[in-house]
C-alpha cells in the first residue's frame, strides 16, 4: 500500500474546496509495513460479554413486560444434530408449514392491485405500515439533525488506482440530552481519473480509510476474488464504508445508547419504536445527504450493500429509503430476504430472543410468544413477509446474493427460502415496468438454479456463488449488471497504469496462477495475453503437447491470460504473479490487444510501447536477475490495415533491448510477408497462433534459452500448467 498523502482539516466542509476530489494524486513514496488489523468487536472479554449480556436480557425482559408476554419458544439450535432437543430443520419436506404467503398485489380490503398507482397510492403504504409496526419499527419524528465534518482527505490508491479518501464524521445534534453523544464515521473514496460524477456503493461495515485493515473473523477463508473496494475503483467507482457501530451499537444493552437512545433520551424503547435495522438504514439515509453536497458523486446513483445482519440492513434500507438507486443483498438470512414463514435454519425465534431482538422493534417479539395476554402467536401471523420487504425495493435494481455452506454460507440462512421470496417478489417489480428474475413457476414450487447460475437480466437479480459468507465473490456480476442498468461505462486506463480485469473469471484465474507462482520451480517464466497463455493450457491440449516438447527440462511456468491489455498485466505482476518466483528468463509478448481492430495514430503507439516498457520495468523490479525476452507483436490479418500500427510499436520497443538483461527477439518475418501478410497456416483465426505458428516462436526463443539456461534437463520441476477456470465451471 503507497504512503497516503495525509491534509487534515479541523473544521467543516466549507473549507474543503470541493475541486479536492478533481485533484491528481502525487506519485506515492515507498510502502510502509502494513498497519494492524484493528480488534474484533465481536470477540470480548469474557467480563465485558456477561456485562453486556446482563443489560440485554434486563432490557430484553422489560420490553416482554410491556406486551405481555411471560414465556418465549425457544429459537432453532443451528448447531444441534437431527434428533437433538431444539435442532433446526433442515428437512425440506418440513420446510413449508405455511406455504402461503401474504400477496403483495392484494389490498387489506381484498382487491387485487393492477394498476402502479394503485401500488403506489395504496398497496405499498399498507406494506410499509406493517412492516414499520410489526418487524423493524418507526424512526421517531424528532430524530436530531446530523452536521458533517470532514477530519482527513487523503490521496493514495486503491488497487493500484489513484484515488483521494475523507474520513468523515456526522456529529448528531444532542443538545437535548448530552448524556448521549453519537458521532457517525464514514471513509468516502472516489476515483481521481473520473471524467465527471461517479455512481458509489455504501457499504455497511468500519468506515475504515484505504490501507487500514479490517478485523479477521476466525479462519474464514479469504475469497478467491479481489477486495470490493479494488473491483469497484477498478470499474469506476466510488465506495463508502459505513461503520454501523457509530450509529447503533449491535446489542440489546446499548439501546438506551446510539441513536435509539439520543432519541428517547437515554429511556427504553416503547414496543413500535425502531430496532438496530432500522437505526443503521437511518445512518445510510444521512450519510446519502453528505453524498448529495459532494461534485464527485452521482448522487442519483448510490447503491447499498451488506452482508449477514447488514444484508439485512441494506435491504431494509433501500425498502425505505427511495433515494438509494440500487442494492446488493449479501447472504441476509432470517429478517432479510428469508421468509419468516419458512421453518429451515433460522427462525423467528431466534429474532425474538435475547441476543437478536434488539435487530427489530420491540412487537416482533410478539410472533415467538408462546404465553402471553394475548395468547400465542407464531411466523404465521406476521402480517408482512420477505418477498414484500424485496417489493418495496421495486423497480429499482435489487440483487440478491448467497454463497454455499460447504464454504461457509450456512444451511441457517435458507438459501431456498430466500430464491423463493426473491420469484414471489417479481410480480411487484413488473408491475412497476421493470424485469424480475425470469421465473415463470409459483414461489411454492421454484427451484434454486445451479450455484453460479446467475438470473441477471432484469432488475430484480439472484445469483449463489461458490464462495462463503460474503458476498466479494459476486462482487464483478454486481457491477456488471449494475453497469448496465445504471448506463455506467468505466473510464479507459492509461496503459502503463495497472488495472484489474472487472470478470470473475480473470479473479479466478490471477488466484491460479498466483498458487503457481507461489509453489515456486520456475526458472523460465511466460508472460502475457491469450497468445501467451494458450500456448501452455490444459484446455488447449494440443497447444500444450508442443509447449511441454520444447521447453520440458527448462522448468517452465506459463502466467498468460487471455483478452489482457497491458494494463491488466501490469496489475498482476503488481499483485504477486512474479513475487518471490526469481526466474532466470522472463519471456513476454503482450499489446496485440491494446492495438485493437482499427489502425491507431502516433498517440496510440506511443501509449502501447509505454504499456509494454511498464510492463518490462515491472518485471526488472520484481525479478532483477532475469534476462527478459521481449518478443515483438505478432502480425494480425484480421484487419490488415492495424500492420503498420504494429510494426511501429515493434520499432518503439526494440529500443528497450540493451542485449543483455533485455533481448529483442522479433519472428515476425517468418510468420508474415514484408506487408504483414500472414503466411499460410500460421494463425487459426487471423490473430491466435496455430501449432505451425507456435513452431515459429519456439524456434526464436531456443537459441536464446539455450545461451542463458544450458541444454534441457532430462527431469522438469515447474508447477503444473493451468487453464482457464470457466472450462471447468459450466453456467458461469
Amino acid at each position: 500500500m503507497p504512503t497516503p498523502t495525509r491534509v487534515l482539516v479541523l473544521s467543516g466542509l466549507s473549507l474543503l474546496p470541493a475541486m479536492w476530489l478533481a485533484a491528481q494524486a502525487p506519485t506515492p513514496p515507498a510502502a510502509p509495513a502494513a498497519p494492524a488489523a484493528p480488534a474484533n468487536p465481536f470477540l470480548l472479554s469474557p467480563e465485558e460479554r456477561a456485562r453486556l449480556d446482563q443489560l440485554g436480557r434486563e432490557d430484553h425482559a422489560d420490553m416482554l413486560r410491556q406486551l405481555g408476554i411471560t414465556k418465549l419458544r425457544s429459537g432453532p439450535n443451528g448447531r444441534a444434530a437431527a434428533g437433538e432437543k431444539d435442532a433446526a430443520n433442515y428437512d425440506p419436506a418440513k420446510a413449508n408449514p405455511y406455504p402461503d404467503w401474504p400477496d403483495p398485489l392484494t389490498l387489506k380490503d381484498g382487491r387485487k392491485v393492477t394498476t402502479a398507482e394503485t401500488w403506489w397510492r395504496q398497496r405499498r403504504p399498507e406494506i410499509v405500515e406493517h412492516f414499520e409496526r410489526e418487524v423493524y419499527g418507526r424512526v421517531p419524528a424528532n430524530v436530531p439533525e446530523v452536521k458533517w465534518e470532514v477530519t482527513e482527505t487523503v490521496e493514495t490508491t486503491v488497487g493500484g488506482q489513484p484515488v483521494v479518501a475523507r474520513r468523515v464524521v456526522g456529529h448528531v445534534d444532542n443538545s437535548a440530552h448530552p448524556a448521549v453523544a453519537v458521532d457517525i464515521k464514514m471513509a468516502v473514496v472516489v476515483p481521481v481519473n473520473a471524467k465527471g460524477p461517479v455512481p458509489i456503493l455504501m457499504m455497511f461495515g468500519w468506515g475504515n480509510m484505504p490501507g487500514e485493515a479490517l478485523p479477521r473473523f476466525g479462519n474464514a477463508q479469504e475469497p478467491a476474488a479481489p477486495p470490493s473496494t479494488e473491483q469497484l475503483i477498478a470499474a469506476g467507482w466510488g465506495y463508502v464504508s459505513l461503520s454501523t457501530a457509530s450509529i447503533q451499537a449491535d446489542n440489546g444493552a446499548g439501546l438506551t445508547a446510539g441513536i435509539i437512545g439520543l432519541t428517547n433520551k437515554g429511556q427504553r424503547r416503547t414496543p413500535e419504536q425502531w430496532g438496530s435495522l432500522r437505526a443503521w438504514a437511518w445512518g445510510a439515509a444521512r450519510a446519502l445527504d453528505y453524498l448529495e453536497t459532494l461534485p464527485a458523486v452521482d448522487a442519483k446513483r448510490v447503491g447499498i450493500e451488506g452482508v449477514s445482519r447488514y444484508g439485512k440492513a441494506a435491504l431494509v434500507t433501500l425498502a425505505f429509503e427511495p433515494r438509494f438507486g440500487l442494492v446488493l443483498v449479501g447472504s441476509s438470512g432470517e429478517g432479510g430476504a428469508k421468509p419468516h414463514r419458512r421453518n429451515f435454519g433460522e427462525a423467528v425465534e431466534n429474532l425474538t430472543g435475547s441476543g437478536q431482538y434488539h435487530w427489530m422493534a420491540g412487537n416482533f417479539l410478539k410472533y415467538g410468544a408462546a404465553e402471553a395476554s394475548f395468547e400465542s402467536k407464531t411466523a404465521k401471523d406476521v402480517p408482512v413477509d420477505a418477498h414484500e420487504l424485496i417489493a418495496l425495493c421495486a423497480p429499482r435494481p435489487t440483487f440478491i446474493s448467497y454463497g454455499i455452506p460447504e464454504k461457509g454460507d450456512a444451511n441457517w440462512l435458507d438459501q431456498q427460502g430466500s430464491y423463493m421470496a426473491t420469484v414471489a417478489a417479481g410480480p411487484v417489480f413488473r408491475l412497476l415496468g421493470a424485469r424480475d428474475i425470469g421465473v415463470a413457476e409459483d414461489y411454492r414450487t421454484a427451484k434454486m438454479p445451479p450455484v453460479e447460475t446467475g438470473l441477471l437480466d432484469g432488475e430484480l437479480a439472484w445469483r449463489q456463488h461458490d464462495g462463503g459468507h460474503e458476498d466479494r465473490s459476486n462482487m464483478s456480476f454486481f457491477i456488471a449488471w449494475a453497469n448496465r442498468l445504471i448506463r455506467h461505462t468505466p473510464p479507459p486506463a492509461p496503459a502503463d497504469q495497472p488495472r484489474m480485469r472487472s470478470d470473475r473469471n480473470s479473479h479466478l484465474a490471477h488466484q491460479q496462477l498466483l498458487t503457481k507462482a507461489k509453489s515456486g520451480g520456475i526458472d523460465l517464466y511466460f508472460q502475457g495475453d491469450s497468445i501467451t497463455r494458450r500456448w501452455g493450457a490444459t484446455d488447449y491440449p494440443d497447444f500444450l503437447d508442443h509447449w511441454k516438447r520444447n521447453f520440458h527440462g527448462w522448468n517452465a511456468g506459463n502466467f498468460g491470460w487471455g483478452a489482457d491489455l497491458t494494463q491488466n498485466i501490469l496489475w498482476r505482476l503488481e499483485n504477486g504473479e512474479l513475487d518471490g518466483v526469481n526466474p532466470k528468463v522472463i519471456v513476454l509478448l503482450a499489446g496485440t490487444n491494446d492495438v485493437g481492430k482499427e489502425p491507431g495514430d502516433d498517440a496510440k503507439v506511443a501509449e502501447v510501447a509505454r504499456g509494454l516498457k511498464a510492463i518490462v520495468d515491472v518485471c526488472r523490479k520484481k525479478a532483477p536477475g532475469a534476462t527478459i525476452v521481449l518478443t515483438a507483436i505478432f502480425p494480425r490479418n484480421d484487419n490488415p490495415a492495424v500492420m503498420p500500427t504494429i510494426d511501429r510499436i515493434n520499432a518503439q520497443i526494440a529500443s528497450l533491448a540493451d542485449g543483455k538483461a533485455i533481448r529483442f527477439l522479433d519472428v515476425n518475418p517468418r510468420l508474415a510477408d514484408a506487408k504483414g501478410t500472414l503466411f499460410e497456416g500460421m494463425t487459426v483465426d487471423g490473430l491466435h497462433p496455430s501449432l505451425k505458428g507456435y513452431e515459429v516462436w519456439a524456434q526464436g526463443l531456443k537459441p536464446i534459452l539455450t545461451e542463458l539456461l544450458g541444454p534441457p534437463a532430462a527431469t522438469d520441476h515447474a508447477t503444473p500448467p493451468t487453464g482457464d477456470p470457466s472450462a471447468k465451471r459450466p453456467g458461469t
